[in-house]
């Protein structure tokens, strides 16, 4: 400031008193707007026309899809460089915002340890260090601690990396991992030595799936096609060439996948074909000690008939819809006579969930399933045939599970909860005595759940259905529409977007940001019903589900709609440029993640990652009823003159799920068209994929990014 002054003051000596005015208007205009007269690129236009169906769509654009052309990396570039010039006044605002997540966390940490056989396994962190270093000590915990991988060394030299699967043998000598360097999720297996640290196998550029096999001499592993498909299942004896492994399923139908697992008890590979979408599950199972193994069709294929299998002593027990297509049933055959006339109900109750999910473990069975929107545990016990559900201390909470390293022998289940404000926590559950045990609470300094409020609200959607909406916001806010609001949307799969807990929200929140989730139709808070109610074409549902939730929160005094901010991530993606072409003036700030915007053009390329998968989402445009109902809402295809919000896109450049061309795209066309002077930023992360960064410290660091863009167009910045 004093620098301005005094150069002020030299200006104002300097020029004649008649032209004083003159002079501190041009100063001032040069030193406050000179951001503001950085031109935006222009994308240069080379129409592509397309004529389906009787419609005639022009693209402009199109040519951004020639990845690694000079056109096509200078105007991403390009893009990214004035990103940064227009987010530049936020620099001091992104290093505070990132000071505070760093000082939030205990940056030196250690997971809660889980048994494995004769070992306890757990992961730490270390300050300054991006990646978890995973170890493990011989039957107590105040053994030797032994390194079994450290991320951080993995990743030397390279500007991303992501572990897929980690498994250790049987006799616990050897380490398989699959990774990706890229962030264009095709990976390389690796297979270690633990006693000696040396890489005893390397298979390159294949799936993330892998498993062991019963003798530690050999893994299964999955395998990509030319669509990024996981579409079969190799076999690797150790010691032999990857080009003389065995495969032994391949999926031939492009629009399944294969999902592979073992049994908690270890006994059985499990192999799931099936597609999200599509709601089809086939079930090969193999049992692994036999000498004459092969994989078995436990269930055909059925349209809309989805399962999950887990086998306890002697029978396959089951979650599935194939007794009423919309709730799931948990059934058991004998393993050794699967025909569907030998199946048997194990419990009444039918069971609300999208995804059919379940572990088994000696003395009991435990299955997920949505219970008034919620995710919810249910227990049975095999002895009793009794059930009961875990009952959580939270009223709005999310819950997670990995059943990697779930111990078949142990009398409990391990979990994990959260709220918006609650951090996370590990617990341990005693399925026999229904005790909670808490084995870890994340430490976060300076956070107190007590100075926030969390709540449900319902809007109503236009034809009436009551929607649910996740906030949480500090204590003593009036709701009298002065509060900037952040609204977060996904909406599709069947995926329930739980309300968990992200510290770096908390620099939002700390700063008078409400943050509220839509659990709009699409996604799977409610079941399978909740989900057919968001797709094909009810797919607008979805969307006037999440403007409703908005109009309601303007008019219950929660915001405004010049305070209201809307997010997405990916499919949530969709959402956002659904928002903003279908409601522009709705909202004041967009942020559109990854965003699936380009509905048409790549739901008509087959030779691209998921686009088969994706019929029963979104539809086919090739049929011409389809094609109709996807037109109607695609946000690339929608965009035309009108006022926008302030928007930041961000784009993977190694993305396969939504490729960097789609929001490269859509942020053209919006700047050919737009007629506002509002921000609009494309962010493309040139060295990583759909998932953004891989290390901890960037991850924060792009939030803080995104928040400060987010605090600096809701004009809160000091």
């Amino acid at each position: 400031m004093n620098y301005f002054c005094l150069c002020l003051g030299r200006i104002l000596v300097a020029a004649p008193m008649s032209e004083t005015s003159l002079v501190i208007h041009v100063f001032i205009s040069a030193l406050f707007s000179s951001r503001d007269m950085v031109e935006p690129p222009v994308a240069k236009k080379e129409p592509r026309e397309l004529k389906i169906h009787g419609t005639r769509l022009i693209d402009n654009y199109f040519w951004l899809r020639n990845k690694g052309t000079d056109d096509v990396v200078s105007y991403l570039e390009e893009e990214n460089r004035y990103t940064r010039e227009m987010m530049a006044d936020t620099e001091h605002l992104q290093e505070v915002l990132f000071q505070e997540m760093c000082n939030r966390i205990k940056e030196t940490d250690q997971s809660a340890p889980m048994k494995h056989g004769d070992y306890f396994y757990y992961f730490r962190t270390e300050k300054g260090k991006d990646y978890p270093i995973y170890c493990r000590k011989h039957l107590s915990l105040d053994a030797p601690e032994q390194i079994i991988l450290d991320g951080n060394v993995l990743a030397q030299g390279r500007k991303y990396m992501s572990i897929e699967s980690m498994r250790v043998s049987p006799d616990h000598r050897m380490l398989a991992y699959s990774v990706d360097f890229t962030g264009g999720t095709t990976y390389d297996i690796r297979i270690v030595d633990l006693s000696t640290y040396q890489i005893i196998e390397t298979i390159e550029q294949v799936g993330g799936q892998l498993e062991w096999d019963y003798d530690n001499k050999s893994i299964f592993y999955s395998e990509l096609d030319s669509i990024h498909r996981d579409y079969a299942v190799s076999y690797h004896a150790i010691g032999t060439k990857p080009s003389e492994d065995v495969r032994i399923y391949e999926e031939k139908d492009t629009a399944f996948f294969l999902i592979m697992s073992k049994s908690t008890d270890r006994k059985y590979l499990l192999l799931k074909i099936g597609s999200f979408s599509s709601e089809t599950t086939e079930v090969r199972i193999m049992e692994l000690e036999q000498p004459h193994r092969e994989l078995e069709l436990l269930w055909k294929r059925s349209a809309g008939i989805e399962m999950d299998v887990q086998h306890h002593d002697g029978y396959f027990y089951f979650l599935t819809n194939a007794v009423n297509p919309m709730t799931f049933k948990l059934m058991r055959t004998p393993t050794s006579d699967i025909r569907r006339e030998r199946w048997e109900g194990v419990i009444g109750e039918d069971i609300v969930t999208r995804f059919p999910w379940l572990l088994a473990f000696r003395t009991h069975l435990v299955l997920s399933r949505r219970k008034d929107g919620f995710g919810s545990f249910l227990v049975y016990d095999f002895s009793t045939r009794e059930t009961h559900d875990i009952l959580v201390p939270e009223r709005i909470y999310a819950l997670s599970v990995s059943d990697d390293y779930q111990e078949f022998e142990s009398g409990y289940f391990r979990f994990v909860l959260s709220s918006p404000v609650t951090p996370t926590t590990v617990y341990d559950y005693q399925m026999a005595t229904r005790q909670l045990e808490t084995r870890k609470i994340d430490e976060i300094r300076g956070h107190d759940p007590f100075d926030f409020v969390t709540e449900r609200r319902y809007a109503a959607a236009s034809d009436g259905t009551t929607i649910p909406i996740s906030l949480a916001y500090r204590k003593g806010m009036k709701l009298d529409g002065t509060n900037p609001l952040m609204l977060y949307g996904y909406g599709s799969y069947g995926y329930a977007v739980s309300p968990d807990f992200d510290q770096m929200r908390l620099s939002l929140m700390n700063r008078g940001v409400i943050f509220a989730i839509a659990h709009i139709r699409g996604g799977g808070e409610y079941g399978k019903m909740w989900y057919h109610q968001g797709k094909l074409d009810r797919k607008m549902n979805t969307f006037t589900d999440f403007f409703a939730c908005a109009d309601y929160l303007v008019k219950q005094g929660f915001t405004s709609k010049e305070k209201l901010c809307a997010m997405g991530r990916s499919a949530g993606g969709l959402l956002m440029g659904a928002a903003v072409t279908l409601r522009p003036e709705l909202f004041s700030i967009v942020v559109a993640m990854v965003p699936f915007v380009d509905v048409i053009n790549t739901m008509l390329d087959d030779t691209i990652p998921l686009t088969t998968f994706e019929y029963r989402e979104w539809g086919d445009p090739r049929i011409k009823k389809q094609f109709k109902w996807m037109l109607q809402y695609s946000p690339y295809d929608n965009t035309g003159a009108s006022n926008y919000p302030a928007m930041l896109v961000t784009a993977g450049y190694n993305d396969p799920s939504v490729a960097y061309w789609e929001p490269a795209k859509w942020v053209a066309r919006l700047r050919a068209v737009k007629t506002d002077d509002n921000l609009l930023l494309l962010k493309t992360r040139m060295d990583s994929g759909h998932a953004g960064f891989s290390g901890r410290y960037e991850n924060m660091k792009d939030a803080a990014f995104i928040y400060a863009f987010i605090l600096k167009t809701m004009r809160m910045i000091p």
